[in-house]
């Protein structure tokens, strides 16, 4: 059974599409099949992995605001057991275009529903798909959340990324009452962790005192290679496997299965 996961917080800079491509990257050389959806306008997710942000017109606004269906825009990343729905810029403009059309929330699940039901024992079968979120809690976001079975959140090691969490959290509340009962917390991921700064093991004790073992063991630290990875069109896997930030992610990947066995 396909699990459904978004990856979200309205925080910008908190390495939340780094962590969508490179997790993606990191499960599928565990063997395990992804789909990651690029539904952030920024296109950051598209480019991150060496797609061209474009308007051909099988991106993630034709799925959502159009009549376009998964399988006509899922697209190969060229990385095994790897594929990808793009974004554009075009998508900015989804929430606008959307106010009229019905049940407006629920229409990336609506289309995620009838993918995976055709799909589920074919050879298009996917383990995990994970949504990549725009930073904001608009009507894209909303649909993300909509679409998934949990929400991975990641954390920055900074005062400041704790401000945030209580509104996006209250968010996933109102989704869970009004269109996703369903909707859980996969987890809460520290990122850009830097192990000499006494803040960041602060921030990961207060988040431990919230929410327990909803926070992973495995810390994403400030790596260079990290940085430098998404210039090249290619995850920290590909990119340097041998860096920190190749192993943080492969170590994640390796607890994220440990939580979810399929």
């Amino acid at each position: 059974m396909t699990k459904i996961i978004s990856i979200s917080n309205q925080k910008g800079g908190v390495g939340k599409t780094t962590t969508a491509v490179n997790l993606s990257a990191a499960l599928a050389a565990l063997g395990k099949k992804i789909l990651l959806i690029d539904s952030d306008p920024q296109a950051n997710a598209t480019t991150g992995v060496g797609m061209e942000a474009r308007d051909d017109g099988n991106t993630i606004y034709e799925v959502v605001v159009l009549e376009t269906k998964i399988s006509e825009a899922i697209k190969s990343t060229g990385i095994e057991n790897f594929d990808i729905i793009t974004s554009h810029i075009n998508f900015v403009a989804a929430e606008l275009e959307m106010k009229d059309i019905p049940e407006r929330e629920s229409s990336l699940r609506n289309k995620l529903k009838d993918f995976l039901s055709g799909n589920n024992l074919s050879e298009n079968h996917y383990d995990f798909i994970f949504i990549d979120c725009p930073p904001s809690l608009g009507l894209i976001t909303v649909n993300a959340l909509t679409a998934a079975d949990s929400i991975l959140i990641p954390v920055q090691g900074e005062y400041y990324a704790l401000e945030g969490l209580s509104q996006l959290l209250n968010t996933v509340k109102l989704v869970k009452n009004a269109f996703n009962p369903a909707l859980n917390i996969e987890g809460y991921l520290m990122t850009m962790i830097d192990s000499r700064l006494r803040l960041a093991n602060q921030v990961e004790a207060e988040l431990k005192k919230f929410f327990a073992d909803r926070v992973y063991n495995t810390k994403i630290s400030r790596n260079v290679k990290i940085g430098e990875a998404p210039s090249y069109g290619k995850p920290i896997t590909l990119y340097d496997p041998y860096s920190t930030g190749a192993q943080n992610y492969m170590e994640l990947a390796n607890e994220f299965l440990s939580k979810n066995t399929i």
